[in-house]
């Protein structure tokens, strides 16, 4: 049985999330709490498997918890989280900390069915997740704003495929893949093939997400827009609850952002985005599986492979969740499976090599 504490001061929030996890036959509810402090002395007398943990709460709020938490009892914990901007940067703030996910709070409590099932199934993934004592991310003041603005692409000509042509690379990612994209991202260089990005994610999140990430990183990086022409030295996000596909455009590539149904029940999704890639950039194209849950890519990996793509799936030791690269390696679709700190330097290395 995986033992769930909640923490929320709205009794609304507390009530539905203790009926979520009540009604799982693998959970058990330990408690619910509207107060950090009386949770800390719950986790003392009997620690949880994992905690939901509302933000904003009286007398200590959320992430002062967690830092906390983290430093003498590391827990998965899963962030509830507010559909406004301030929301998303303390959900992010909040994953930087060591938190293994996020989920937003419903609009309303009329129809449930379906959120409850995606929160049962994140505390499932969250029971089973490693859980990392996360390093501080650098301010944006850290970066010398001088060598940011050298290290940026320069809006010139779309990108342009020629002969062997520059490559295209594809990442995936669901739980646990916030933390582990801003490891991969930062370390490249400016001159870097176009990435695109498929991390489950809802919508309200991926453009804050984006732009923090931007801050760190040499290359740009942005959420993904409609008919947006693909360039190199930049990274593409998903927007949240929309699939991301590249298509080709005369010599070069370009973005279409799509509200087709779910796929493997999720939008964006990494299925859809391999595919997209196999079939439009072929053997030019990068393929890379991050930590998360399920096996969403897994079959359009493969494809890549098929089509003459390099993939690459992370390993388990460096994963929260080991569901999607487990996945991509069963269906046959990996050439290599690489530590999470291995794979930027294998991504240029591979770029470089086109």
């Amino acid at each position: 049985m995986i033992r769930v504490l909640v923490v929320d001061d709205s009794a609304v929030m507390r009530a539905f999330l203790g009926r979520v996890v009540s009604s799982q036959p693998d959970m058990e509810l330990l408690g619910v709490s509207p107060d950090p402090l009386i949770a800390i002395e719950r986790i003392r007398r009997n620690a949880p498997d994992v905690i939901t943990l509302d933000v904003e709460m009286p007398r200590m709020n959320g992430l002062d918890f967690l830092r906390n938490l983290m430093a003498v009892r590391p827990l998965p914990v899963i962030m509830i989280s507010s559909l406004t901007r301030q929301g998303a940067e303390t959900t992010m703030r909040a994953l930087e900390l060591g938190a293994v996910d996020f989920f937003p709070k419903p609009d309303n409590f009329a129809d449930l069915d379906a959120t409850a099932q995606e929160i049962a199934e994140k505390i499932r993934a969250a029971a089973g997740a490693r859980i990392v004592r996360r390093r501080a991310a650098p301010s944006a003041a850290a970066i010398a704003p001088a060598v940011q603005k050298l290290a940026r692409p320069s809006a010139a000509a779309p990108l342009q495929v020629l002969g062997d042509g520059p490559r295209v690379i594809g990442i995936g990612a669901s739980t646990g893949g916030v933390e582990a994209l801003r490891d991969v991202l930062t370390p490249l260089p400016p001159q870097m093939p176009p990435i695109l990005i498929a991390q489950h994610m809802p919508p309200g999140f991926t453009e804050t997400f984006a732009r923090r990430l931007d801050t760190l990183c040499r290359i740009h990086v942005k959420q993904a827009e409609d008919a947006e022409p693909v360039r190199a030295g930049v990274a593409y996000i998903a927007p949240g609850g929309r699939h991301l596909m590249l298509a080709r455009q005369g010599a070069g590539y370009v973005l279409r952002v799509t509200d087709d149904p779910p796929v493997n029940r999720h939008r964006p999704s990494v299925d859809t985005l391999f595919r997209s890639i196999a079939r439009s950039a072929g053997r030019h194209a990068i393929g890379v599986m991050l930590t998360g849950m399920g096996g969403d890519g897994a079959d359009a990996m493969l494809e890549m492979s098929q089509q003459g793509a390099h993939t690459i799936a992370q390993d388990e030791a460096s994963c929260v969740v080991f569901g999607m690269p487990r996945q991509a390696i069963a269906a046959g679709g990996v050439r290599e499976i690489a530590a999470l700190s291995e794979i930027s330097g294998r991504l240029g290395t591979l770029a470089n090599a086109g």
